[in-house]
């Protein structure tokens, strides 16, 4: 990882889920230091303490700062000789944030505004930000506030060239075992002895895991271009797909399995890559690069021409991606470090 060498890298929102992963893929290279930020000191300590246990000949890369991205100057104060972001700070949980949508707003727009402001401000050479697949056509608050998020990082990739600070956006679906995720929740239910509640059997959902989504985060870093949004062709599963390769797992037995119906703003399905994405939208392979749209705000030219070219893509959803059946998703489920935990294969 030369790019990393000797250099700073920030995880803004670096004790969730994803900032462990990406401890784990970092820490033991040639990386000068990683910049810990977030509001929960709980949870720093935490940190700190298990990598002095567990990696003591390198928990000395590992610096932490108490900050919250809906304060500027907290953000400012952490900001420092910092020469990459992976910004991972949100409120990502649905019936959360329809119950307190401003709450999401402050975090998920106003706290992304912040970071990308400060990071512009002391010459941060590149932030990558982390979005969902319920940011494309949202219906519920954590999708609107994330979309305008991306509108928010679009907007300010337009105000600095690329070679003083590149801003990207990854956009995934569901992170298999993160943190309030739903297999941790039915794995806690079958041990203690509950029913395994499902939402609704046919909704689909993509499948990541935290390893692909670092993998999205570092393809956005190298192949991004400032004001992109990358995505990766994940595959998908129903849901009630994915709760029997849970049971098959763990011996559960699959008529224990309840149906509770859809909570509050939830879809049948998601969309990575919506129609009128595609219409800009690059095929790279593995993954889809949607460009920013940097017309200018000059409407008169609109009037007079238009745009004749269109893509052939078609919109990337849950239900037309490749859809995985219960032996599939169980092969993916045994290469999750949580799942090989709780079964107790590592």
């Amino acid at each position: 990882m030369s790019e990393f060498t000797n250099k700073t890298l920030m995880i803004v929102g670096g004790t969730g889920s994803f900032g462990n992963a990406v401890l784990n893929r970092f820490l033991k290279t040639d990386i000068g230091k990683i910049r810990i930020f977030s509001r929960d000191e709980k949870k720093q300590d935490d940190m700190r303490h298990y990598y002095q246990v567990t990696a003591p000949e390198y928990a000395g890369k590992l610096e932490f700062f108490i900050g919250d991205v809906r304060d500027i100057a907290s953000v400012r104060g952490a900001m420092h000789g910092v020469d990459y972001i992976f910004h991972a700070a949100a409120l990502k949980q649905v019936p959360s944030c329809e119950f307190f949508p401003m709450e999401a707003v402050k975090t998920n727009v106003i706290g992304l505004d912040n970071v990308l402001t400060a990071a512009i401000d002391e010459g941060v050479k590149s932030i990558t930000c982390l979005s969902t697949d319920k940011a494309a056509y949202p219906i519920n608050a954590m999708g609107v506030t994330k979309a305008l998020g991306e509108r928010v990082a679009t907007a300010k990739s337009r105000t600095v060239p690329e070679e003083k600070t590149k801003i990207c956006c990854t956009r995934y679906g569901n992170v298999l075992c993160s943190r309030g995720s739903v297999v941790p929740l039915w794995i806690d239910q079958i041990k203690n002895g509950q029913e395994i509640t499902v939402t609704n059997p046919d909704m689909t959902r993509f499948l990541m895991s935290l390893e692909e989504a670092v993998e999205l985060v570092l393809f956005a870093f190298r192949e991004g271009h400032t004001g992109d949004i990358l995505v990766q062709k994940a595959p998908a599963c129903t849901i009630m797909t994915l709760a029997k390769a849970v049971c098959g797992l763990f011996g559960a037995d699959e008529n224990r399995i309840r149906i509770i119906g859809i909570r509050h703003g939830e879809k049948m399905a998601e969309t990575l890559l919506t129609n009128e994405e595609c219409a800009r939208a690059e095929d790279l392979g593995n993954f889809y690069r949607v460009p920013a749209d940097n017309r200018t705000l000059n409407y008169d030219n609109y009037f007079s021409s238009g745009d004749t070219k269109r893509n052939t893509l078609t919109q990337f959803t849950s239900d037309n991606t490749v859809q995985l059946g219960v032996e599939a998703v169980r092969d993916k489920l045994l290469e999750l470090p949580y799942v090989r935990e709780q079964l107790g294969l590592n």
